[in-house]
């Protein structure tokens, strides 16, 4: 059984490194996308401070993302791609981090608690398959290291889903 250890989050860098370690071992042996997607997000939920979202959007069809697993308040269903932070990292095929959520355009407010965002996409083989999504209440919550960081966290959970690539 695995159990998360506590890490220590005032060095990003060696968090990120050591909740690496931690997801390599959840994830480990087991590679259905949907089980690995609500322990990641379970694992990144408890051990990331201040977040009050983090979870999974996947394509469903050309135009549409579907929720997948997540911790936190219940969440949009369905999100267009193109549209709001997840449509556009989507569309873009890029991750996108947003300082304060109230200033971007098409903005879809799930929960209107959040103020910052980081959204990752999903890309095996060239294909966008959907992103891992992070919300926070705190206005400037994401920097580059959280980005770097959690990109690698999207590259393991694909390569424990057997992909063969990682974040584009």
């Amino acid at each position: 059984m695995f159990e998360a250890s506590r890490i220590d989050s005032t060095d990003k860098p060696s968090f990120y490194r050591e909740l690496a370690e931690q997801m390599t071992a959840l994830l480990s042996g087991e590679s259905d996308e949907i089980a690995n997607a609500a322990n990641a997000a379970a694992l990144i939920f408890q051990a990331m401070p201040e977040l009050n979202w983090a979870g999974f959007y996947f394509l469903r069809s050309p135009q549409e993302l579907v929720v997948g697993p997540f911790q936190g308040k219940p969440a949009c269903v369905r999100i267009a791609v193109g549209r709001g932070v997840c449509g556009t990292a989507v569309a873009e095929r890029r991750s996108i981090r947003v300082h304060d959520v109230t200033e971007v355009e098409n903005h879809i407010f799930c929960d209107p608690d959040s103020r910052s965002e980081l959204v990752v996409p999903l890309i095996r083989h060239g294909a966008v398959l959907g992103v891992l999504d992070l919300d926070s209440p705190v206005p400037g919550r994401f920097d580059a290291d959280d980005q770097a960081g959690v990109e690698r966290l999207v590259a393991i959970y694909l390569a424990a889903c057997g992909a063969t690539e990682g974040t584009q």
